[in-house]
């Protein structure tokens, strides 16, 4: 079913000596885009020079990037390594020059350092660079840093959520009416190997889980799982504190069967929605 939706431009500047980092925020922004897109009404399109860029003559490269990507975006994520990158003419390097014109235009930019160990055959005369640039712009705003792809998938999120907030959208046209948190429960189990005996065969045991998927377009706040039932059979692993699941996200939730138990196996699920303490169960066996 179509929906409408605000499209935001993300444009994601570095040298080129981070491409790992720049696959993980593009996978950040398609996350996102996956988890929130239809309730939140708004699309994050990653830019890349590389994918995104239009091949063109007439000026120089980096002025046509500036004006395919800088001046068309929304939001700039700039990543540096172990690099400061290539010069231009009008800059100590390309990815500089996106950070200062997209500054100078009054976009939300987010910069971010790596703290990974440095490769062995790093450019000692790029790395000066680029401490001193880290040095000249630390006093410009708060940097920020990351040590992997999955603190720096995080970073992007949080950066996301924030620009959102203070960008106030105005809300497209033909906007619904919001069906709250739904929740859908799967029981799943997969059989693993446990141990061999003395002959050298496998002894296996089943491992248990429900996935609980939140199919609705609200984000369920403080949501805690336990087993229902005086007598059931069945336990929940599950770490016990309060989560969120955001609208479209699903969340495994780890169970053990113990022998006997006369009751039916039954997951109660407890969340607040817009303030409101909730609760519902869900028949898993």
């Amino acid at each position: 079913m179509a929906h409408v939706a605000n499209v935001l431009l993300v444009m994601i500047a570095s040298p080129s000596d981070t491409t790992e980092a720049r696959d993980a925020v593009e996978a950040a922004i398609y996350g996102w885009n996956d988890a929130n897109s239809r309730n939140k009404q708004v699309i994050l399109q990653p830019w890349r020079w590389e994918t995104s860029s239009v091949p063109q003559l007439g000026d120089h490269p980096q002025s046509l990037i500036n004006a395919q990507g800088v001046d068309d975006s929304d939001i700039v994520f700039a990543l540096f390594g172990s690099r400061l990158g290539s010069p231009t003419p009008g800059a100590v390097s390309g990815t500089v020059e996106e950070i200062e014109r997209a500054v100078e235009q009054g976009k939300p930019v987010h910069l971010y350092f790596s703290t990974a160990p440095l490769p062995n055959d790093v450019d000692t005369e790029q790395l000066q660079g680029l401490r001193a640039f880290k040095e000249q712009v630390q006093d410009r705003g708060l940097l920020g840093e990351f040590s992997n792809v999955s603190q720096l998938e995080h970073e992007v999120w949080k950066a996301i959520e924030f620009d959102i907030a203070k960008l106030a959208l105005e809300v497209p046209v033909l906007n619904r009416p919001s069906s709250g948190v739904k929740f859908q429960v799967q029981p799943q189990q997969e059989r693993e190997i446990k141990d061999y005996d003395k002959k050298g065969k496998p002894r296996y045991k089943t491992r248990h889980w429900i996935d609980v998927t939140n199919t609705g377009d609200e984000d369920a706040q403080e949501v805690t799982f336990e087993a229902a039932g005086e007598y059931s059979s069945m336990f929940v692993l599950s770490d016990a504190t309060p989560t969120i699941i955001h609208a479209g996200q699903t969340r495994r939730v780890n169970v053990e069967h113990a022998m006997g138990g006369g009751d039916p196996d039954i997951l109660r699920i407890h969340w607040a929605e817009e303030g409101e303490a909730k609760e519902q169960e869900f028949h898993v066996s």
